[in-house]
């Protein structure tokens, strides 16, 4: 191995490589002397016009940069990395910072503030600073329960609820205690195949299609549960509704044809709802109401209270899975102790069901509505085939009639296509492809139609009056870099067909 030995001045750095594999440690140490004496006058520290050389410590070196033996062996195998819309923003985010156009339609965060009301609590409790209940305050956890009951008529104890910092961490958490196989829908959400790979799960795709508007049905899922890998296991299946990164949702109905099934396998539900009350029409379906007693129920104020950066979500168990919170509730214990003491005592305002709470979920859905309708509306129109979102910040394209066009230039998977369109048109988005757990070679991505200014559109949208429908001008007006971009894909696919 070698050590290197640095000296460092106002002007340089300088690097000597020693090899000392045989050599013992007195041998090593005049070595170092004699090269340090060695370093020309212009290497060392002046002072009072005598030459000091700081001292040096010297440290062996027992990992290489590329040595990845530190990695466990089935995650390099199962091609585990970082969530690759985070590292897609943050390239975005440079060149945007260095001036270069981008319609950055590849990240799904509030383009809105945070709620008025949840603002001020903070302030007023950004002094709490004591070590809360791993679960959660009990009014935060009230506030919950309170919450649903007036929007999905559903009667929650606090003690089913489990606050923690953001429901990754919880879904996390919930995969390290859980014991039994694990289901995920094709397309769903990046995270949650990798969040399977650390805690040792393998999980259980479940394909979905176009056709079928990317929900699973009660035949499919019900062929995959009855397999015989998967008999005498618990079994766990993973939904996001309103989904991402499709955009689509389930109706009481989808829901009834599916409980059977849940029934008969004995399937527990986490039910991921970060998006349910960004439903358009306000009218988001709670599993929990149709399978109570096997429901998982997941969300936080992300998404539709603006305030993902704060970093608070919860899970409600049902009172039969109490073995099962409980132990979840014990891993957080040892992770995250709590959430933020001032972020819980302010998002006890998001769940208050005020009068502003409810104005500004009616402002910001028909907001998200009317962009979700342009898009869809304008990319369909030149034969790119989408299902039309019912709820949260995506939609997700199929650009099929692009794929000869494509082909004749050597283009055949989805990342080839957004990296040729950010080349040609500075639009930035995400290949559904495996992150999404898509084939490599569909060309759906992921859009996201919420880069604007939400605090301008939000109040050029209380200015209008919600009597009014808020046209293309108004998007163009204040959601320039979505429209445009949409614009720009729509001019891109048509010089292709």
């Amino acid at each position: 191995y070698n050590t290197f030995v640095s000296l460092l001045s106002t002007r340089t750095v300088r690097c000597f490589p020693l090899s000392v594999a045989s050599k013992p440690p007195e041998i090593l140490r005049s070595t170092i002397q004699r090269r340090l004496h060695s370093v020309p006058s212009t290497m060392a520290e002046f002072s009072s016009g005598s030459r000091q050389i700081r001292s040096a410590q010297f440290h062996t070196c027992y990992w290489e940069d590329d040595d990845s033996n530190l990695i466990r062996e089935d995650l390099k195998k199962r091609n585990y990395r970082p969530a690759q819309n985070l590292i897609l923003n943050e390239k975005v985010k440079e060149l945007v910072a260095n001036s270069k156009p981008v319609y950055h339609l590849a990240f799904g965060q509030s383009p809105f503030p945070v709620v008025e009301a949840a603002q001020q609590a903070l302030k007023e409790h950004v002094h709490e600073k004591a070590y809360e209940p791993v679960a959660g305050i009990l009014s935060l956890r009230e506030a919950i329960c309170n919450y649903h009951r007036d929007l999905d008529g559903l009667q929650f104890c606090p003690d089913n609820v489990l606050v923690g910092p953001g429901t990754k961490e919880l879904i996390f958490l919930l995969l390290t205690i859980f014991n039994g196989d694990v289901f995920l829908i094709a397309p769903t959400w990046t995270t949650y195949r990798p969040q399977c790979l650390i805690t040792h799960h393998d999980p259980v795709v479940i394909s979905t299609s176009f056709e079928t508007d990317w929900k699973i049905t009660p035949d499919v899922l019900d062929e995959v549960l009855s397999r015989p890998a998967h008999h005498k296991r618990n079994k766990l299946l993973i939904l996001c509704n309103p989904d991402n990164p499709s955009g689509t949702a389930y109706t009481a109905d989808d829901f009834e044809g599916l409980r059977p099934v849940f029934h008969r396998h004995k399937l527990l539900v986490l039910s991921d709802e970060i998006y349910g009350q960004l439903h358009f029409t306000g009218s988001h379906q709670c599993l929990a109401k149709i399978y109570p007693e096997g429901t998982i129920l997941s969300s936080g104020i992300s998404k539709w209270a603006g305030a993902g950066g704060w970093r608070l979500g919860y899970h409600i168990y049902p009172r039969q899975l109490r073995v099962l919170q409980t132990a979840v509730k014990g891993a957080g214990s040892h992770s995250y102790s709590c959430a933020s003491a001032p972020i819980q005592y302010a998002a006890v305002a998001c769940f208050s069901n005020s009068k502003e709470i409810r104005d500004y979920l009616l402002h910001t859905r028909r907001i998200m509505a009317a962009l979700a309708n342009y898009c869809y509306r304008e990319l369909t129109s030149v034969g790119v085939r989408a299902v039309k979102p019912a709820g949260g910040y995506y939609m997700m394209p199929d650009f099929e009639v692009v794929r000869k066009a494509l082909a004749d230039r050597g283009i055949t998977t989805g990342q080839g296509m957004c990296d040729l369109l950010f080349e040609e048109t500075s639009v930035a988005l995400m290949p559904a492809g495996p992150e999404f757990l898509r084939p490599e070679e569909e060309l759906t991505v992921r859009l996201c139609y919420v880069n604007f200014d939400g605090s301008k559109a939000l109040e050029g949208s209380r200015e209008l009056g919600l009597s009014q429908e808020l046209s293309d001008q108004f998007l163009e007006e204040y959601c320039p870099l979505t429209t445009g971009g949409i614009q720009a894909l729509k001019k891109w696919v048509s010089s292709l067909v």
